[in-house]
């Protein structure tokens, strides 16, 4: 079902529905507007709105594409917004986009590939006329804000499986899967701030230029929306620096590792290259050897070998080789 609810709204409340060819658009006054809310609709639902409402073609090209960045065009009094949805699945972040038609007595949302239903908003906007009362300008504001605040647990969920890497970052080292998948996310995060740079200029134009069918009182809304796009911003360059960290520091530690392996091997190379120089000494076969007469000479010579293996494990031991 492509139209998900249709409805004609009258001093912030509820009417009744209205159809998509309903005319009832051209004679409404004061604050009533007819909202029309679409879930991936034909050609022929697009085709009756773009007719019945006055739509600019190219809006209506625009809002049939599921691919469209973020972005706010005016068309004579009438505005259109394109803001992406974004949603988590598993390590992958899937983008959906609503295309938001807003005149003066009409609002309309489109939705290509988005995961999250207006439905809920529309009931909780309903419960509030007082707000409703304000016109479309305060439900392009809600659209928006529900979009946005999609976006956070995107955020904090990758931020916490971050967080985690880093932990494990420090006690073990990391295995391939992970190194992997810390390039993944890092990619997924690349892609999500390309997409929030569009948002962010959008909001920033509601917020700060002239636009018809928004007035003044509603411009403290958008920049709220605003302040959450950037916080949302802010927070996945922060992610993207602590997972670029969780690699380098990971690197280090390694190489740490490594390198404490490599003196240890060094130092015990070291201690037994003591009894292996004197006993290949005393293996070669010659006659002239006048220790190999000696009583003593065996003991002697372990003596010595321990003596000289002792005092290089000590030394190596005060460097912290071993």
């Amino acid at each position: 079902m492509t139209v998900v609810a249709a409805y004609l709204y009258s001093d912030g409340k509820r009417e009744g529905p209205v159809t998509l060819t309903d005319p009832a658009a051209a004679e409404l006054e004061g604050n009533d507007f007819i909202w029309i809310g679409l879930s991936q609709p034909t050609a022929e639902e697009l085709a009756a709105v773009q007719a019945n409402f006055g739509l600019h073609p190219l809006a209506v090209e625009d809002a049939s594409n599921g691919h469209q960045i973020s972005k706010l065009d005016v068309y004579g009094d009438q505005l259109f917004v394109v803001a992406k949805t974004a949603h988590l699945e598993d390590d992958h972040i899937a983008y959906g986009s609503t295309a938001i038609f807003v005149g003066k007595h009409f609002i309309i949302t489109v939705r290509q590939g988005s995961a999250r239903s207006h439905s809920e908003l529309r009931e909780h906007l309903e419960l509030t006329p007082a707000l409703l009362r304000e016109g479309t300008d305060y439900v392009l504001h809600a659209i928006l804000d529900f979009i946005v605040d999609g976006y956070f647990p995107i955020a904090e969920s990758i931020e916490e499986d971050v967080f985690k890497m880093e932990q494990t970052m420090l006690n073990t080292f990391l295995t391939r899967e992970e190194v992997t998948r810390i390039f993944n996310l890092r990619r997924e995060l690349i892609r999500f701030q390309r997409v929030l740079g569009p948002m962010l200029e959008v909001c920033r134009k509601l917020v700060n230029i002239q636009l018809p069918g928004v007035d003044e009182a509603s411009r403290p809304y958008f920049r709220d929306v605003l302040d959450h796009v950037q916080r949302v911003e802010s927070t996945i360059a922060g992610i993207r620096d602590v997972l670029i960290s969780v690699f380098e520091v990971s690197h280090l530690l390694e190489q740490q590792r490594q390198g404490t392996i490599t003196r240890q091997l060094a130092a015990w190379a070291a201690i037994l290259a003591v009894p292996t120089a004197i006993a290949g000494i005393y293996g070669m076969n010659f006659e002239n050897m006048p220790e190999l007469k000696t009583q003593w000479g065996y003991f002697v010579v372990l003596a010595i070998i321990t003596t000289i293996c002792v005092a290089l494990y000590a030394r190596f031991r005060a460097s912290k080789w071993l």
